[in-house]
Parts: structure tokens; C-alpha cells; sequence
């Protein structure tokens, strides 16, 4: 059976192998997974711990939900491990692109904005404590946890339904997908991987068998001004959308949140040293590049070993 709804400016589904007498505690069960989530991670909600830590005066110790922390704590990282390259704190910048709650723009911002806008962002500048459940900003930086969230709103789910006894599914939130268990045929779930439009590659199929796959584009979110498209995926060291001709990035993982954060990560990145971050960190990635010479398609080592 299938399960569908709305959630985190996407949709949402879930495939199920259960009885039918299960499907209204399942889709309430994922109902409240996926509120909670939003209750805590969307910039878009003014009550959210987010934007009430975004709000915090500089300083303050903060004591968010653990699941908050978690993922703050996996995006400190990943920024740390890329050089900056993903960033969970550039919410500024995404709102003065107009990829946030501000709104979406018809034009780019002037250079002077984005110069203040950076200067108002980074990861350095928030800081927290696992042990005692705290965190905090240095200075004025706004979370904004767009590239990771996503992901993690697909673990919890699949958490949650395993731990209602229903391991053998399939959940998508806007794309990101994890597998668990197998079909009624005793299949795996098998999923293509997501392509940009009109982008001739070649079918690349796997099974997601305790497994996750994330992609990140150029295509899904953007805006056109003077014949030049602006896409969502900013460079939080340029403070500028990415012009590196990365198309899409695909990252296979066994956790969704780390597989959104460092598709996004390796997307900022580039081809070459993308390629290089996903090789010293073992990750499954797959690479579309847009090229004078056509599109071009790269794999890491992980990505062809589990390929083939």
C-alpha cells in the first residue's frame, strides 16, 4: 500500500507491506513524525525552535529538542569535513536570494547585500555542546537547515514505522528516499536515480536494502534574469549561487540526513573536487556535470564498486 501527503514545501509517500487494517495508525504515526520535524527545523514556521534560536540573542545558551541537536551536530560536522562548502548557517543568504521565507526575487541581489549577508553568516559562528544539550550563536548567523532536514525527516519515518514492526518499506520526502526490509515478491526496493530534465545519462538502478539515496540539483528551485538562471544551491563561501556546471549530485548512504548533506556539500563542491571529498570520505557519489563538450558523468570508487 501507499501513503502520500504534503509536508516541508514537498510531498511526501511511503510505500508499506502491511495489513490494511494498519494504514490510518501508520499514516497518523507518520503525520506526527513529520510535524515535529517541521516544528523544530522549518524556517518558514515564526514558533520553531529554529527561528527561536535564529531570534536568540547572540551568547544565550539555547536548549533545543535532541533531535534539533542531532542535527545540528551532523551539519557542524559535514561543514568541517567540506571546508565550508555545505554551511547550515547561511540563512541570511538564502533569504536575501530569495530561496527562503522572505520570498522568492525576480532579480539578483546587489553586491553590497550580499557582502553584508556574508558577513553575517557561517558556520564558526554557532556553537554547541552535546553533552548538555545546548547550543548557541556567537553572532548574529541564521540556521537554515534546507539541505539536511529533509533527509532527516525521511530517517525518522522509517525509524518510527521499523519501530511499529513495519520494516519493510519505502519513504520519500521531495526525492530522498530510504529502503528498508523488501517487497511482497521478496524483492528489494529498487528506484532509479533522479536525472535533471532533459539530461540523456544512463538508467542507473539501485536497491535500497538499508539503504538511502539523496540528490541535489540545479533544476528543482531558481529564478532566470538577464538569460542567466540563478539556482538555489548557493556557495556559502561566495555568498553566491554555484556556477561550476555541476548539474546534480547524487550521494548513496545509509543515512538519509548525511545523503542530503553531502549531495549538497559535493554539488557546492564541484566536479573535481567533489570527486576528491567523495573519495577521502568513502562516499557512494555520482556526479552530473553540464560541459562545452555535452553533459559528462562521474562516479566515485564507493558509487562503482556498489554499482556494480
Amino acid at each position: 500500500m501507499t501513503l502520500q501527503g504534503l509536508t516541508m514545501g514537498t510531498s511526501w509517500s511511503v510505500r508499506l507491506v502491511a495489513r490494511p487494517s494498519g494504514v490510518a495508525d501508520a499514516m497518523q504515526g507518520i503525520e506526527r513524525v513529520l510535524d515535529r520535524v517541521v516544528a523544530q527545523m522549518s524556517n518558514w514556521e515564526t514558533g520553531s525552535d529554529i527561528s527561536r534560536f535564529n531570534r536568540s540573542t547572540p551568547g544565550t545558551w539555547l536548549l533545543p529538542p535532541p533531535e534539533f541537536l542531532t542535527v545540528l551536530d551532523a551539519a557542524l560536522e559535514i561543514a568541517r569535513l567540506s571546508d565550508g562548502a555545505f554551511d547550515p548557517a547561511i540563512g541570511a543568504l538564502v533569504d536575501l536570494w530569495g530561496f527562503g521565507p522572505a520570498g522568492p526575487r525576480k532579480t539578483p541581489p546587489a553586491d553590497d547585500a550580499v557582502a553584508d549577508a556574508l558577513a553575517r553568516s557561517g558556520w564558526r559562528r554557532i556553537e554547541h555542546d552535546m553533552a548538555a544539550l545546548r547550543a548557541r550563536r556567537t553572532a548574529t548567523a541564521a540556521l537554515d537547515f534546507s539541505g539536511i532536514a529533509k533527509g532527516f525527516a525521511v530517517d525518522r519515518v522509517s525509524e518510527w514505522l521499523a519501530g511499529q514492526g513495519l520494516v519493510h518499506h519505502l519513504v520519500e520526502i521531495g526525492g530522498e528516499l530510504r529502503g528498508s526490509g523488501l517487497k511482497p515478491d521478496g524483492q528489494p526496493w529498487w528506484v532509479d536515480l533522479e536525472a535533471p530534465p532533459g539530461v540523456a545519462v544512463p538508467v542507473n538502478r539501485v536497491a535500497l536494502h538499508g539503504l538511502s539515496v539523496a540528490t541535489s540539483g540545479d533544476y528543482r528551485r531558481w529564478f532566470e534574469h538577464d538569460g542567466r538562471r540563478h539556482a538555489h544551491s548557493l556557495d556559502p563561501r561566495t555568498g553566491r549561487p554555484i556556477a561550476n556546471g555541476v548539474a546534480s549530485v547524487t550521494v548513496l548512504h545509509p543515512s538519509c540526513m548525511l545523503a542530503d548533506a553531502w549531495a549538497t556539500a559535493l554539488t557546492v563542491l564541484g566536479t573535481e573536487a567533489g570527486l576528491a571529498l567523495a573519495e577521502a570520505q568513502g562516499l557512494a557519489a555520482r556526479i552530473i556535470e553540464r560541459a562545452e563538450q555535452g553533459v559528462r558523468e562521474w562516479h566515485s570508487s564507493a558509487f562503482r564498486a556498489m554499482a556494480g
